[in-house]
C-alpha cells in the first residue's frame, strides 16, 4: 500500500502557489515557490493526518488517477501509523498485542503518528497482520 494524497497546486496572482488536498478539504497551504509549496504540502498533510489519527477521526482513502493532481506523501512516521491502522482493520489492539507478544500500550503506539517505531517493530507488526514490510526511498 502506498499513501499519497492528490493535491491541486494553483498559481496565485501574487506569485505564490496555493495547495489544496482533494480528499481533505480542511487541509491546504501555500508557498512562495513551487518547491516550497510542495514541501509545505507534505508538512500540512502529515500534521492533519496525525491529528486525525490522534483524535480517532475517520481518514479517507486517497483518490486515484486525479487529472492534473500532484500526489503528496506524508512523513514516514505518519505513513507507518496509517499503514498499521489500515492493515489492522477491525482487529483490536489486544489481538495485535497478543500476536506481537507485547503490551496493549506498545501495540497502540504503532498507530501513534508521534512515535517512531523501529523497523523491527514494523516488520513484526506487518507479519502479525498477514502483511510484508516493504521500504522505498525517493
Amino acid at each position: 500500500m502506498e499513501i499519497r494524497y492528490p493535491a491541486m497546486i494553483e498559481a496565485q496572482p501574487d506569485g505564490n502557489y496555493l495547495v489544496r488536498f482533494i480528499d481533505l478539504p480542511d487541509t491546504f497551504t501555500e508557498g512562495q515557490t513551487l518547491e516550497e509549496a510542495k514541501f509545505n504540502a507534505a508538512e500540512v498533510l502529515s500534521a492533519m493526518l496525525g491529528w486525525k489519527l490522534d483524535e480517532g477521526h475517520e481518514i479517507p482513502a486517497p483518490s486515484l488517477d486525479v487529472p492534473d493532481a500532484c500526489y503528496v506523501a506524508p512523513d514516514a512516521k505518519t505513513q507507518a501509523a496509517l499503514l498499521i491502522r489500515q492493515a489492522r482493520g477491525e482487529r483490536s489492539f489486544s489481538d495485535l498485542a497478543r500476536a506481537l507478544e507485547t503490551s496493549w500500550p506498545a501495540a497502540k503506539r504503532l498507530e501513534d503518528p508521534n512515535h517512531w517505531p523501529s523497523l523491527r517493530a514494523l516488520d513484526r507488526a506487518a507479519a502479525a497482520l498477514g502483511k510484508r514490510l516493504v521500504l522505498t526511498l525517493e
